[in-house]
């Protein structure tokens, strides 16, 4: 089946090599492309691709002005194209609020080349998009707005810009440690799942990938600023990125987020977010837990890790982690949640339903290692409730 798709950026050049790209590869075709979002909003509702490419600054409309009106009037999948800056994440994680799928950093130097490479990822990460779109006949942010934000290997600069940037007042929540009313979870065979978390938890690790940011915003913000326990969140992610999302997270929870720095101690009601391009570890000695941030081994497919940092965490805390799979494409995450499981831990999964994709989620379900099957609304009251 073909996957049509419309290009919108302003840059002459780089939408004829991205339809050159794309037109190379039998599964995909480019039915049109548009200079600016206004433009593109109109080509939409015209042509009604599967699959939308917009950049994220235009003239006349900007690429968040045209999701949301896209999401508004066509609903339709979009893949952003970003820079790899602060403010580039800022933008492109406000797009995937305003409900696009996922995102692609854009890099002119490589787009510019014959790169096989290149063409795979993204013709891997359009055909991802249509697919999410495709799900039961619906396109995904009608669905639920749970886009993501996954690390290419087109290239990933490793610089980082430090803009500083005013941190809003976080919101005031009712503090007590009382979870929501929640519907009954099921596994994939449709059974009704009623695990308890039976063993005392000493933390919380979150793994996920496209569709992560708005996944982890939900259940994040979820918690009460009295939470009692340590998180660490691991979602793939460029470098530049992830202090952007962490600042976002933190303005949006009651509990604390940053992104995390090598020493850092883990402690109750703070989130440590895995910085990206680099692997986070925890490292316990003499009764204390601390991160771990190393360069990491090039021959992993992501930095960060999942696999990597939920093995530390079976390791430093046996028995007592709850880890949690939340939607993503890929397995990773399936060893290290067969680790907790190994060690005593518990290991939840996010429900297909809910899932922009059900890829990592599935493949720790499949493989017998979820003690629940979880729709994403009920992750944060469930959480709340296995620790009474």
């Amino acid at each position: 089946m073909t996957v049509s798709v419309l290009i919108v950026d302003d840059s002459g050049f780089f939408r004829r090599r991205v339809c050159e790209i794309l037109e190379s590869v039998g599964s995909i075709k480019v039915v049109g492309t548009a200079s600016n979002g206004r433009e593109g909003v109109e080509l939409v509702k015209k042509l009604k691709p599967d699959v939308v490419t917009m950049d994220y600054e235009m003239p006349v409309m900007n690429g968040v002005a045209a999701v949301k009106q896209i999401m508004q009037e066509a609903p339709t999948p979009v893949l952003m194209f970003s820079s790899l800056t602060y403010e580039g994440a800022r933008v492109t994680l406000d797009a995937l609020d305003a409900g696009a799928v996922d995102f692609l950093p854009k890099n002119f130097e490589d787009i510019s080349r014959d790169s096989s490479r290149m063409q795979e990822v993204l013709k891997q990460r359009i055909l991802t998009v249509a697919a999410s779109g495709k799900k039961k006949g619906v396109p995904a942010s009608t669905r639920q707005a749970e886009p993501q934000s996954v690390a290419t290997n087109i290239k990933v600069s490793s610089e980082r810009h430090a803009i500083a940037t005013p941190v809003a007042k976080k919101r005031t929540r009712n503090t007590t440690l009382v979870p929501p009313k929640r519907a009954a979870a099921q596994d994939i065979g449709g059974r009704v799942s009623t695990n308890k978390i039976m063993h005392p938890i000493s933390l919380v690790a979150i793994g996920t990938s496209t569709g992560g940011p708005i996944a982890l915003q939900k259940v994040i913000s979820g918690l009460p600023g009295n939470f009692p326990k340590p998180i660490i969140l691991v979602q793939h992610m460029p470098a530049s990125f992830t202090p952007a999302f962490a600042e976002r997270l933190n303005r949006q929870s009651q509990i604390t987020v940053k992104q995390a720095e090598d020493g850092d101690l883990l402690k109750p009601g703070v989130a440590l977010l895995a910085p990206g391009g680099k692997q986070m570890l925890i490292e316990s000695r003499s009764g204390t837990a601390r991160i771990k941030i190393l360069e990491g081994d090039d021959r992993l497919n992501y930095k960060p890790c999942v696999d990597v940092t939920f093995g530390s965490a079976a390791r430093s805390f046996p028995g007592k982690t709850l880890g949690i799979i939340l939607t993503g494409m890929g397995a990773d995450g399936k060893e290290g949640c067969r680790l907790m499981k190994q060690s005593g831990s518990t290991v939840w999964a996010q429900d297909e339903k809910s899932s922009v994709i059900y890829g990592m989620p599935m493949a720790v379900a499949k493989a017998g290692l979820a003690d629940e099957v979880l729709s994403l609304n009920d992750v944060a009251g469930r959480i709340v409730e296995g620790l009474k």
